[in-house]
Formats: structure tokens, C-alpha cells, sequence
């Protein structure tokens, strides 16, 4: 075996080395965007707000726009949540409740959004709705998009394409969920509140990842930091080869989340700011 120093854990980070590369490398990205600043969508959970926090440190609170954007079932502590991030941040928020904008699709595509052969397609609709909403005020400020996914989402496929996918750039796609909430709490903001992306009545992150996220984020560290075999992962982390196998599964199938359009050129990916 390669690796025999059992529990395998996730790094621990230097918080304030990785606080600081963080904030240079938002302030480089907007720079050379060529960008007036940022708008994010604030949810409530750690995620966005981290990513909020972060922006804000980075580019002060008057070029950071935090949107606010819930269903009739959003529970009442997200959207506090939100507001009291954003307060305590200073930034300017606008609030736009999507339900009647979801309701105009539903009924033209003739979607009931609670039968089960719908459920999904719906919540999509929904995750897509509001990148619609972000990339509005983006074109109209001449900002840039905060994606706010964090890397245990992104190896999983744990995103909407084009929905929460879709964003300019990533600052903390390359931290694991547990390494997210580890760093949420030394900059003293939301950190262990269950993540819950409710683009459905109910909707908890466990209806959908394998298991619980620091189970989960060992996983992945055994796999893709690592480099260990499925059956070295579970004898480290006491996890069964099958969940092991199911979270390799899922980094798989989700392959086409992660990667750009299949095409006959190679195209220039950088990045240039939407007009």
C-alpha cells in the first residue's frame, strides 16, 4: 500500500497565507477582466457567503453586489442568513423572488414541477433562472460573476450546468467543503450550517451526495490528492469499497459538467468580460 498512515484527513490550510492568494487572485482576475467589480448570489449557506466575504476583503463592499433571489420554500433562516451577511459586510443586495419567473416556464413547457419525472428538470430551471438573473446585473454594471462551488461539488458533478455552474470565475473551487467551513470560521462567518440548495421543497444536499461531505472530502482525498485505489481509499477511511466505487461513479458521469463543449477546434478559452 502506498499510503499507511491511517485517518486519512483533508489538509489543513494556513488560513491566512490562503486568505491573502485568494484575495490577489480575485482582485487580478476582475482587473484583467477589465471589470468594475462583482456580483454574487447570496443563498445563506457557507459557500456564497465565504466566497461574499472574500470578494468583499478584496474589492471593498461598493464593488460587490450580493443578489437575493428565493422561492416561496426557501426557509425564512436562509434568506436572514443573507441579509445578515450582507449587512455585517456592507455591501448593496437586491432581492428578486423567482417563483413567478419559474411559474412562466413551467407553464409554457407544461411542466408540473412536483411529479417526480419533473422534479429535477424543474430545480434546473430554477438554478438556471437565477445565472440569468447574476449575468443581467453583471452586463449591466459591467461586473463579473461569482461562481461560488467548492471542489468537493465540482469532482461530484454537484452543480447545475450552466445554473450555479455557470460563472465567471471560481475563487473557491479549489478548496474542499470541509476546508470551505474551516475557513469560513477563522473569518468569522457562517461555517457548519447544513448545506441545503432548496431548488425544491425540502431540498437538502444529502438528498443527492452519497454521503455526509467529511466523509465525502476524505474520499476524494484518498482518490484525487492521493492517487489510491478504491479499495486502499476504503480501508483508510472505513468507508465500503462501494461508496468509494459510487463517488468515483459520480466523478465520472459528471466529466461533461467540468469540461468545455466537445468541438473540432481548440479554441482560446480565456476569459473576456461579457458585452
Amino acid at each position: 500500500m502506498r499510503w499507511m498512515q491511517p485517518p486519512l484527513a483533508v489538509p489543513e490550510l494556513n488560513y491566512q497565507k490562503e486568505t491573502g492568494r485568494i484575495l490577489r487572485f480575485i482582485r487580478k482576475t476582475v482587473q484583467d477582466a477589465n471589470a468594475m467589480g462583482v456580483v454574487i448570489g447570496l443563498s445563506g449557506g457557507v459557500d456564497s457567503s465565504l466566497a461574499a466575504t472574500l470578494c468583499v476583503r478584496a474589492l471593498g463592499k461598493d464593488n460587490v453586489l450580493g443578489i437575493l433571489m428565493p422561492t416561496s420554500f426557501t426557509p425564512p433562516q436562509d434568506n436572514e442568513d443573507a441579509k445578515a451577511l450582507a449587512s455585517q459586510l456592507g455591501m448593496h443586495t437586491k432581492h428578486v423572488n423567482i417563483d413567478r419567473i419559474c411559474s412562466s416556464f413551467f407553464t409554457d413547457l407544461q411542466i408540473n414541477a412536483e411529479n417526480s419525472f419533473s422534479k429535477m428538470p424543474a430545480a434546473n430551471i430554477r438554478a438556471r433562472v437565477r445565472m440569468i438573473i447574476l449575468y443581467y446585473h453583471a452586463n449591466r454594471h459591467k461586473y463579473l460573476v461569482v461562481g461560488t462551488s467548492d471542489r468537493s461539488e465540482a469532482l461530484i458533478g454537484f452543480f447545475t450546468k450552466y445554473g450555479d455552474g455557470g460563472a465567471d470565475f471560481l475563487p473557491i473551487i479549489h478548496l474542499y467543503k470541509t476546508q470551505v467551513r474551516r475557513l469560513a470560521e477563522y473569518l468569522k462567518h457562517i461555517a457548519y450550517k447544513p448545506s441545503s440548495p432548496q431548488l425544491y421543497p425540502g431540498h437538502m444536499a444529502t438528498d443527492e451526495i452519497p454521503i455526509d461531505y467529511e466523509r465525502l472530502d476524505r474520499i476524494l482525498v484518498g482518490l484525487f490528492d492521493l492517487k489510491l485505489t478504491p479499495s486502499e481509499v476504503s480501508k483508510l477511511t472505513g468507508d465500503s469499497v462501494e461508496t468509494v466505487g459510487e463517488t468515483l461513479r459520480r466523478f465520472s458521469i459528471s466529466k461533461h459538467k467540468r469540461a468545455f463543449p466537445p468541438n473540432l477546434s481548440r479554441p482560446n478559452c480565456s476569459h473576456r468580460l461579457h458585452e
